[in-house]
């Protein structure tokens, strides 16, 4: 059960994720407390877009963005994606676990995208064979699915030294 989750409010904005706890206020409320879970009405396909808008803290370490099949602690749900971005050593990183062990981390990136106590745009397109992620409008990596049933890719995770402002 994610830390901050709830009985589900009621709330399918564009792009069908479902709040649950997290979500604070009432419909239309600009404010989502982190941690946040909630579910991808549908779970994943191809050429379903996950967009994540928020404000990096003024002096952050981390945040992380997790795509997971489940909510399950014991045993943990399997993560199709995490993506965390780390500060100190400015680094966007990314990786999987499947059946509880996590694959290969990758690390490369063009730039780091991040400004402390500036907004940020991820969008994770989903694709037959990979993710590919978004910064503000410009393709940062490609992360090849190692999760086979994208249907079952049904909750996002959001935890770290950020504000949401929009979920999608």
């Amino acid at each position: 059960m994610c830390p901050t989750r709830a009985a589900a409010q009621g709330l399918d904005p564009p792009g069908g994720l479902r709040r649950g706890a997290g979500h604070a206020g009432t419909e239309g409320s600009s404010v989502t407390i982190v941690p946040f879970c909630g579910h991808i009405k549908g779970g994943m396909r191809p050429g379903k877009k996950i967009l994540v808008m928020g404000i990096v803290d003024l002096n952050p370490e981390s945040f992380g963005i997790s795509l997971t099949c489940g909510e399950s602690e014991d045993p943990p749900a399997d993560v199709a994606i995490e993506l965390k971005a780390v500060f100190t050593d400015r680094q966007f990183v990314r990786n999987s676990c499947v059946a509880g062990e996590w694959g290969e981390e990758q690390s490369s990136i063009p730039y780091f995208p991040f400004i402390p106590d500036q907004p940020f745009r991820v969008e994770i397109l989903c694709e037959h064979p990979r993710f590919r992620i978004f910064v503000d409008g410009h393709q940062l990596f490609d992360f090849y699915h190692r999760i086979e049933t994208l249907s079952a890719i049904d909750t996002i995770k959001i935890n770290g030294d950020l504000q949401l402002t929009k979920l999608g």
